[in-house]
């Protein structure tokens, strides 16, 4: 039997397989795809990662792989207005999912997590003191699950815990060859159709998101296939719900971890923090449950700290999804002045922790 199963092995169930491992946790990892994959991601890292990344022991790693250093937000109304807000030196860089989230997996390999890829999780159940996890063609049982597996999470799903989700909008993400002359800057568009968000992340690529409502999704690929000189066969991968109500944890032994948990709205550049530290938290629950014996205690005190962690923060992501929702509007505003480069240095410092 294993100690803790964790289902999902992005930033968040990597992060929580190494800190279980590193404390003498068995630990198993289960990942549906193979590594390495991109995800749709804005592929940014906010300065409050690096201290989880060093608590993880691979800040230095991270910044040895292949990386955009950003420098500026531009932020773009329809029509062509742009309002420039300057990034504190280091304060951001964009790196390729399929880079960062091999390099946590790697990481927790290296702790003593047992990895399995290429493995669905089709039925899960408490029974007999421990989970039964039914997976591929076999059982495996674990005293604790961390659920890690996303904004569609399978366990989630299977045990009847997976909220209503909107389908208001889609997302789409693809990496493109950086345009000449394209800068260390973020883009920030908004478009008649929807928005696009735009990020170098090193090796000459850029990383190109769109958000629309279905019905727009389409226009909005065309602009982006003449912006960035794409052929119709240009492949995107795509994304959706964008929102959904949180998921509340059904047992004591079991844990939500990143979008699993909670839905934010992607493309600011904090989703990958809720992941790290959503997933360290977790970590830290699974010791306190085993080592302790007092699995209700642990679930409570993972539940006080997960909810602090979003507190004072998630306003961000509220301003986000309006201006998204209202792409006129917002352009409207940022054309008359009304959104001053004052007020978007405000959001910004937020964003990045400064």
């Amino acid at each position: 039997m294993f100690d803790v199963a964790i289902v999902g092995a992005g930033p968040a169930g990597a992060t929580c397989a190494a800190f279980c491992a590193d404390a003498g946790l068995r630990v198993l990892l289960l990942e549906r795809e193979t590594f390495p994959r991109e995800k749709v991601c804005g592929d940014c890292l906010n300065p409050s990662c690096w201290p989880v990344l060093e608590r993880l022991g691979v800040a230095q790693r991270i910044r040895a792989l292949a990386h955009g250093k950003l420098q500026r937000v531009d932020f773009v109304a329809i029509g062509g207005r742009r309002v420039s807000v300057d990034l504190p030196e280091d304060a951001e860089i964009a790196v390729k999912r399929s880079l960062f989230d091999q390099l946590l997996l790697t990481r927790a390999v290296e702790a003593g997590a047992e990895v399995r890829q290429a493995t669905t999780v089709r039925q899960i159940a408490f029974a007999r003191d421990a989970w039964q996890i039914g997976a591929n063609d076999e059982t495996l049982e674990a005293r604790i699950v961390v659920a890690a597996d996303g904004r569609n999470s399978s366990v989630a799903r299977l045990l009847g815990a997976l909220p209503r989700a909107s389908k208001e909008r889609v997302g789409l993400q693809t990496h493109v060859a950086l345009p000449k002359d394209f800068g260390d800057r973020v883009v920030l568009q908004f478009l008649p159709e929807g928005y696009s968000g735009q990020a170098p992340v090193g090796g000459g690529e850029l990383n190109v998101c769109l958000v629309a409502a279905p019905r727009d999704i389409e226009a909005l690929k065309n602009w982006a296939a003449e912006r960035f000189s794409l052929t119709r066969e240009h492949s995107w991968r795509t994304i959706t719900p964008l929102r959904r109500a949180p998921v509340t944890a059904t047992h004591r032994r079991l844990f939500f971890v990143g979008d699993a948990a909670r839905v934010v709205e992607p493309f600011t550049g904090e989703g990958i923090y809720y992941a790290l530290h959503s997933g360290e938290l977790a970590a830290a629950a699974a010791v306190a449950s085993i080592r302790a014996g007092d699995d209700a205690e642990a679930a409570r005190n993972y539940a006080a700290a997960h909810e602090q962690l979003y507190r004072g923060r998630l306003w961000v992501n509220r301003i986000a999804r309006t201006a998204v929702l209202s792409p006129r509007a917002t352009s409207l505003l940022l054309c008359a002045a009304v959104i001053r480069p004052a007020v978007l240095r405000a959001l910004t410092a937020k964003i990045v922790g400064r």
